[in-house]
């Protein structure tokens, strides 16, 4: 029996009503039903430590190898990442640190779409680009296009957190097929 695609996502944020869990939500609906999607949390993930990070003499902590086996099962990813001063969430970079490393690094030559989402005025230009090199190391193969940068989203979601703002639902449909056609799942 073939095994069933999976796309698995990621947020950057931990927030109960964060804009960015909203958006993998809505990402999620334009994966057609054929192909599995889980989100991922990684909020137990301890600090990254390489002295607890060498699986020849010890075992990683059992929330790490719990995360890292649920990006294992995925043929491609979607990150959805606020941006903190410029950048990366650290909780975020944090977790992918535990899942680089290792000849059985899960994230390694996947394709991954990132859209990101914040209140201010500029979109999450900063962390994608802030993005771009550790996808270089980690050999993944990032769908660039269309750029998914939310500015101002509290004006883009109703109160019951539904994006309404169609132009951006027309972007994330559209990342969301070049992801799927970029990974073949």
């Amino acid at each position: 029996m073939e095994k069933k695609r999976k796309i698995v996502g990621l947020c950057g944020s931990l927030r109960k009503e964060s804009y960015n869990a909203k958006l993998l939500k809505v990402a999620s609906s334009f994966i057609p039903e054929d192909i599995d999607f889980e989100i991922v949390g990684f909020n137990d993930v301890p600090v990254y430590n390489g002295d607890i990070d060498i699986p020849e003499v010890a075992e990683r902590p059992e929330s790490v190898n719990k995360f890292r086996d649920a990006l294992a099962t995925a043929d491609a990813f979607i990150i959805s990442s606020p941006e903190y001063n410029f950048s990366i969430p650290g909780g975020l970079k944090n977790a992918i640190d535990w899942a680089s490393r290792g000849k059985d690094a899960p994230l390694m030559y996947k394709p991954v779409a990132l859209i990101g989402a914040t209140q201010g005025m500029w979109g999450t230009v900063r962390m994608q680009t802030a993005f771009l090199p550790v996808f270089t190391f980690l050999n993944m193969n990032p769908v660039l296009q269309p750029e998914v940068l939310i500015a101002q989203a509290q004006n883009k979601f109703d109160e019951n957190g539904n994006l309404t703002d169609e132009k951006t639902l027309s972007l994330i449909k559209r990342k969301v097929e070049n992801l799927i056609s970029a990974s073949k799942v």
